[in-house]
């Protein structure tokens, strides 16, 4: 039977087109809140990291009753690197609002949700964003949509899709483009007419998948997911079947259903139900609460493997431990694990040294979000070079592939494509648009990518607008071309000083300024030509008691570049860790003395 009360949808679409501002416009004309309980805008991106980046990172679940059915909403991250996020949490929809600027059309990652949408056969409803936009172009749109959906195969019924026209800044949604209206409640009415109820069967043993892991202070691990059968009651004895068969008795402390922003305790919860569970012995995401009379197992979920790979290590450097709270190997492998328990995309292997570790995943964002929210929690660690994820197919080495999508002033043509294709990319569609600015598809490898974006918006005076998504595995391409520059390395440790690095400013940009920390092999600035320099940065004037007037030289130093976490992870080569710790980042060779490093360089060429 169907649950008339119920509607479960996903919202997803390419990052920036606009889902948690829509969020905010379903929360604001709900009717279930008062103005003091939803202040700012991005109500739901609620972790700081979130504010201060401006996109969505973790999937969140909100409930709304509209017309008396309750609206389950899942909100969900645009960017591709956090493409786990979305595949783990479409389990418990029925249907997605499949968001598209008006202007923008359907990008690199409309094309992976709306794939992965249409694999899980949910209802999909476009929602074409941003016609109050005066370059808005909402037909030409829905027609690239149409195509969109042709290109991945959708079926006859799929491509009938309904669709609405919206501004989820200013609160409206209309199917109407010479009458915009006041709200957005048009939208709701067609999620309750078009967006099927779930398909139940209460009388069925309880199945339930975990998709989503919190973890409290006062209960440990909070389960949620979709009830797929049957029914939960507090108190009711479980099976929580694990990964390879497992079977494990629990008992359910607490039942918890969504309720506006937040979950409220209720006694049962029924089929087609978002429930949050708690009292389950160490859950993990994939895992099936089953009856206990009964058990029987949900296909896990499956989850497209990583392509990018860092190796994280402990700080080893002179200054390691002034700075963070955990710095040991065990540290840093109980976080680690500890992470893999909500991030079903990321990937750890211990190495032989049992201080380092392979962490794998979805691009240098999805990596470097997890060293920002572990420096901010107090640890310390290094972290070497990117590298891509190689397979042998057919015994030869496939790469993984991206298809990178740039739309750049038209001026600026030339400048992007001698980057692009200096990196083993080649052009698959080059247009002209209306407005000046030309659209490039290029196929890529991943490894092309690593640095990429900063030389572009270098190039084109940041005016590129950068997209990409992974593509699929080919054979492996030749060289990629290096860092161009060297870099400057510290011989001794101290505190640099103005007029040593005033005296080498000529032959270098500086990554440190004067009065900053330095040790010996820690690197403190890029060398105008090719190789290596190693300076001595805390060398300070000799002072006689003899001093003639107007003899001292005036210091100007340029001022120092600072690397964001990304840039720096982007920046390194083979040879070099960045050091994390909660209050800088720094660069640093591996091999701190002059000696190791000649020595090493000697073994490598043997």
């Amino acid at each position: 039977m169907k649950r008339e009360d119920v509607r479960n949808i996903a919202i997803i679409a390419h990052v920036d087109h606009g889902k948690t501002t829509l969020v905010d416009a379903l929360l604001h004309q709900s009717g279930q809140f008062r103005d003091s309980q939803l202040k700012g805008d991005c109500i739901l991106d609620s972790n700081d990291l979130e504010r201060e980046r401006g996109i969505t990172i973790l999937a969140k679940n909100i409930a709304l009753m509209y017309k008396g059915v309750k609206i389950n909403i899942i909100d969900t991250p645009g960017h591709a690197d956090f493409g786990g996020e979305v595949e783990r949490v479409l389990r418990m929809a029925d249907g997605v609002l499949i968001l598209v600027d008006a202007f923008e059309g359907p990008r690199p990652q409309t094309r992976f949700v709306l794939k992965k949408a249409l694999e899980c056969h949910l209802k999909p409803v476009v929602v074409i964003n941003k016609i109050d936009r005066p370059d808005c172009r909402p037909d030409h749109v829905l027609s690239e949509m149409f195509d969109l959906f042709v290109d991945l195969d959708a079926d006859d019924e799929t491509l009938d899709f309904p669709y609405i026209y919206a501004s989820a800044r200013e609160g409206f949604a209309t199917h109407d483009l010479d009458n915009f209206g006041d709200s957005i409640h048009p939208l709701l009415d067609m999620v309750l007419e078009k967006v099927p109820a779930p398909e139940v069967e209460f009388d069925a043993p309880l199945k339930m998948m975990v998709t989503t892991l919190e973890w409290s202070e006062y209960v440990g691990r909070v389960a949620t997911g979709r009830i797929s059968t049957g029914k939960v009651r507090r108190g009711e004895k479980v099976t929580l079947i694990k990964a390879g068969g497992k079977h494990v008795n629990c008992t359910i402390d607490s039942v918890e259903l969504f309720n506006n922003l937040g979950r409220a305790p209720v006694e049962e919860a029924t089929a087609g139900d978002i429930v949050a569970l708690v009292g389950l012995d160490n859950p993990e995401i994939g895992d099936t609460v089953a009856c206990a009379l009964k058990p029987e197992a949900l296909e896990r979920i499956d989850v497209d493997e990583p392509t990018l790979s860092m190796l994280f290590t402990i700080n080893s450097s002179p200054l390691a431990g002034q700075d963070g709270k955990y710095v040991t190997s065990r540290n840093l492998r109980e976080r680690l694990m500890r992470e893999l328990e909500s991030n079903v995309a990321l990937r750890v292997t211990e190495r032989e040294d049992k201080d380092s570790f392979s962490v794998s995943g979805r691009g240098v964002l999805h990596l470097s979000v997890l060293i920002e929210q572990m420096r901010r929690e107090g640890y310390e660690l290094s972290v070497g070079k990117p590298e891509v994820i190689r397979k042998k197919i057919n015994d030869k080495w496939h790469e993984p592939f991206e298809e990178l999508v740039i739309d750049v002033p038209s001026e600026s043509v030339g400048s992007v494509m001698e980057l692009v294709c200096a990196r083993r990319g080649q052009v698959i569609d080059m247009t002209a648009g209306e407005t000046g600015m030309s659209h490039l598809k290029f196929s890529i490898p991943a490894r092309g990518l690593i640095g990429l974006r900063t030389r572009l918006l270098n190039a084109t005076k940041g005016e590129a607008i950068i997209n990409h998504r992974f593509e699929g595995y080919k054979p492996s391409e030749g060289d990629v071309p290096r860092r161009a520059n060297g870099v400057m390395v510290s011989q001794a440790k101290g505190q640099a000083v103005g007029y040593a690095l005033w005296k080498l400013q000529e032959r270098a940009e500086f990554f440190v300024s004067p009065g900053d920390d330095v040790y010996e092999g820690m690197i403190i600035g890029e060398n105008a030509r090719e190789n290596d320099l190693v300076v001595n940065p805390i060398r300070g004037k000799k002072l006689t008691n003899v001093r003639a007037s107007g003899s001292d030289e005036n210091v100007a130093l340029k001022p120092a570049r600072e690397m964001s976490l990304e840039a720096a992870l982007e920046y390194i080569e083979q040879d070099e860790y960045v050091e994390i710790t909660p209050k800088l980042i720094r660069l640093r060779k591996i091999y701190l003395t002059e000696n190791e490093r000649k020595r090493q360089h000697r073994s490598a060429n043997a």
